[in-house]
């Protein structure tokens, strides 16, 4: 009896189990497939323009990268370091979305750039899809910085010196933080396995400074998915946690003082008022009486 309750318990077990995992992958379908080549029906070629100008840029730049002059230009117009001025690194920053790593194959990587940006251009739009990449590419390249400036040790968060000559990881970490972005506002598991996942079993593998900074797209783009949608959330917290200006209480209202009727200008013979008139019935009436 006790065998027979068990492996009921364990059966139903596995059928609640097979249907979340069956209504979790038809909704990640839905959300990933669907939904993107709905959005690409009603729009055409033209709702993917931003994923075939980062295609196409990444395919210019490698090109270019390809002669020794071409290499140079690439290298001042989009190479990121961690030992250039911040400021230098800023301005390059937006142009290192489309400037691979010039010493791995860009081929394998062009597939991945399409389908990050078209996918997040159908669901969220040029800007916000602009803004995301960036921003997970950024925080990446300062936090290297960061990690940098500590050095070696500090529980393996550092990173030693040499760390600074290594070019940026171009458009790589966008293409991850897109992915893990999109991800957590579809909730799409599996994506976010294959994407989140595979960066940090690459930073386990390979411990470089690319490694680092995936970690670093991965996790910028879980905290800004976590946030989408919360606007009004967000300004109230912000509002609650600065400062507000304390207003001086408004005086109270003085009280109206009374003011004199003007009198008469000086010299001026001051008037007095006639008296009423009688009633004209009632002096008909005395003077009747008296005759």
């Amino acid at each position: 009896m006790m065998t027979e309750g068990r492996i009921e318990a364990c059966r139903s077990l596995l059928v609640r189990l097979a249907r979340f995992t069956g209504r979790t992958l038809r909704g990640e379908f839905h959300a990933i497939v669907v939904e993107p080549v709905q959005r690409l029906a009603r729009r055409g070629l033209s709702g993917l323009l931003l994923a075939f100008v980062a295609a196409f840029g990444v395919i210019f730049f490698q090109g270019i990268a390809q002669h020794p002059l071409g290499r140079l230009w690439v290298t001042r117009l989009g190479g990121v370091k961690a030992d250039l001025p911040l400021w230098l690194s800023l301005l390059r920053t937006p142009v290192s979305l489309y400037v691979p790593a010039l010493d791995l194959p860009v081929w394998a990587g062009i597939t991945q750039l399409f389908l990050a940006f078209a996918w997040a251009e159908l669901a969220l739009g040029r800007a916000r899809t602009l803004a995301i990449a960036y921003a997970t590419t950024l925080a990446g390249t300062l936090t290297a910085r960061v990690m940098i400036a500590m050095g070696p040790g500090w529980g393996g968060l550092g990173l030693p010196p040499e760390a600074a000559h290594v070019l940026d990881t171009g458009p790589s970490a966008a293409v991850v933080g897109l992915f893990t972005y999109l991800a957590v506002i579809k909730r799409a598991p599996v994506v976010f396995t294959l994407t989140g996942g595979s960066m940090v079993w690459e930073s386990i593998a390979i411990p470089n400074l690319a490694g680092r900074e995936h970690l670093i797209a991965v996790g910028s783009a879980i905290v800004l998915g976590l946030l989408h949608g919360r606007r009004e959330q967000v300004r109230a917290l912000v509002r609650s946690l600065l400062p507000g200006r304390r207003r001086a209480p408004a005086p109270a209202p003085a009280a109206p003082v009374p003011t004199a009727a003007p009198g008469p200008a000086p010299g001026q013979p001051r008037t007095v008022p006639a008296p009423a008139r009688a009633d004209r019935r009632g002096d008909a009436a005395m003077t009747s009486a008296e005759r």
